[in-house]
């Protein structure tokens, strides 16, 4: 059964914002970089016992391991760099500050003035959205923007990988492998601590399966069918899907504004129309 390519996208939003309630309880017991590690090396275990990506990569040539190198590396520091932020600075201050290079990608794509209308709706809805303070401190700031630069990276990297030799599940599971070299050094004696607390373990083996493995999985397989601009466009959706996410899960009822941003956030992803 074939499902359309924002459907995917959707469930990757959903789990998203599935897997900071695990990464709550880490904060507890770990340090933001020790979570970062948790959460890569789990989802790597599950990669390993479901995918079995050793059996493809002797077909990688050169130009399908850089992209896979690339990857990897993005997903350890960008991982890395969220965490840091969120440890300083409310949620949806980062969430703002991520959607901020992800809509030059967008734009970039917008050839028509129906799309650019598309755009405008959907930054609109964001707006409304997001409640964008600037405190905290100073250094959150600079591992937020790294985060937000990092992610537009990662839209860029894992589009290419989806629609080249180095995409699909194996290609990720191999990224995700790499990546758990570049985060050894950064989370390794952090997450070392609590490798004897089960309850920790289980947390990070839950934010690895909801937060890298469910999600990731869900954008390689949007990403395969949309083009980048269009897929930079539905990032507008991260923000409406936490608010529906709070409604159903937590009974957090939306104020007007909110709902208002929902509808133009729907309303630009639904008037866009891009190339595959």
């Amino acid at each position: 059964m074939s499902f359309p390519p924002w459907s995917y996208f959707v469930g990757s939003a959903v789990f998203h914002y599935l897997g900071p309630s695990f990464a709550v309880l880490l904060f507890s017991r770990v340090g933001p970089l020790g979570v970062a590690g948790l959460r890569i090396w789990s989802a790597v275990l599950v990669f390993l016992l479901w995918r079995r990506p050793w059996r493809t990569w002797r077909t990688f040539n050169r130009d399908t391991w850089r992209t896979i190198v690339a990857w990897g590396a993005v997903l350890a520091l960008m991982n890395s760099s969220f965490y840091m932020a969120i440890e300083r600075l409310p949620l949806a201050t980062v969430a703002a500050i991520e959607f901020l290079p992800v809509i030059g990608l967008a734009a970039l794509g917008m050839r028509t003035p129906r799309n650019l209308t598309a755009l405008a709706a959907a930054v609109a809805g964001v707006y409304l959205l997001t409640d964008v303070r600037l405190e905290g401190e100073p250094l959150g700031f600079v591992f937020a923007f790294a985060n937000a630069a990092l992610f537009a990276l990662y839209v860029v990297v894992a589009h290419k990988a989806a629609q080249s030799d180095a995409g699909g599940i194996d290609g990720l599971a191999m990224a995700m492998l790499v990546a758990t070299v570049f985060v050894l050094p950064i989370g390794g004696v952090q997450a070392v601590t609590v490798l004897t607390d089960p309850v920790a373990l289980a947390a990070g083996i839950g934010v690895g399966i909801s937060s890298s493995v469910i999600p990731y999985v869900c954008d390689q397989l949007a990403m395969a069918r949309l083009s980048r601009a269009t897929y930079a466009l539905m990032v507008a959706l991260l923000p409406a899907t936490a608010t529906v996410v709070g409604l159903v899960v937590l009974q957090q009822v939306p104020v007007a504004t909110e709902f208002a941003g929902i509808g133009l956030v729907i309303a630009g992803v639904s008037l866009h129309r891009g190339e595959r």
